[in-house]
């Protein structure tokens, strides 16, 4: 069975993405969860990966890293991670490359923070347009691929990308158009998704460095997750 190394699930938005895209395709797997130590560079992940970075995927001998390399190697075992259809599929993995790479603002304004809900004591012109590409892409997906997921009827790998964004959203109250709104909910509502909150509020670690992140951009309203 597959092993997969994850980071606490009230931070971890790279760890999310191959745990939620396995869940919904049911593809059998256990789960690994180590903690980010405070203060850590990633040295708590070194035992078993090369990056010292999760997520991280083992199948026997063989290690695969990166979210998108992890997503690469299920699809050549899995169907269903990428759409069946060449269009929609080419555009899932355009989409997907660019999550992986891109939205650099909303990234750091907007750290994945499963538990809380704050107010951004400013939306910047950086943001906004991360925002209003998001809006751009998603109607785009759902459009020309008929929906009700981005790149087409089921849930695949691109989703599985973007389902971070939909953790940040609700815990920093942005704002994106109709279409987009109705998708996020749609993402925050998945079984796997409810599961990975359920289990993030649970979490009764507080790594300082990722809640400076929040007070640094924004103004903490509510936290929900287990007292200590």
């Amino acid at each position: 069975m597959y092993r997969l190394h994850i980071a606490n699930k009230n931070y971890s938005s790279w760890s999310l993405r191959p745990w939620v895209l396995m869940r919904e395709l049911d593809i059998p797997f256990e789960e690994r969860l180590t903690p980010f130590e405070t203060g850590s560079n990633g040295s708590p992940f070194r035992d078993f990966s090369p990056t010292g970075l999760v997520p991280c995927l083992v199948d026997g001998n063989s290690v695969i890293w990166e979210s998108l390399g992890i997503v690469e190697y299920l699809a050549e075992r899995y169907d269903g991670v990428w759409p069946e259809d060449a269009a929609a599929r080419a555009w899932a993995r355009c989409a997907s490359a660019e999550m992986h790479a891109g939205f650099a603002e909303l990234r750091q304004r907007c750290t994945m923070n499963c538990g809380i809900r704050a107010q951004l004591t400013e939306v910047p012109p950086s943001l906004q347009r991360d925002l209003t590409r998001l809006d751009e892409l998603w109607s785009e997906g759902i459009t020309r691929f008929g929906g009700p997921y981005l790149a087409g009827p089921e849930f695949t790998a691109v989703d599985a990308f973007y389902a971070p964004v939909a953790f940040r959203i609700q815990s920093y109250g942005l704002e994106l158009d109709e279409l987009a709104m109705a998708y996020t909910e749609r993402l925050l509502q998945l079984s796997s998704m409810r599961q990975w909150y359920r289990d993030a509020l649970r979490e009764p670690w507080r790594e300082p460095g990722h809640e400076a992140e929040v007070s640094e951009f924004a103004t903490l309203l509510e936290d929900y997750r287990t007292r200590d």
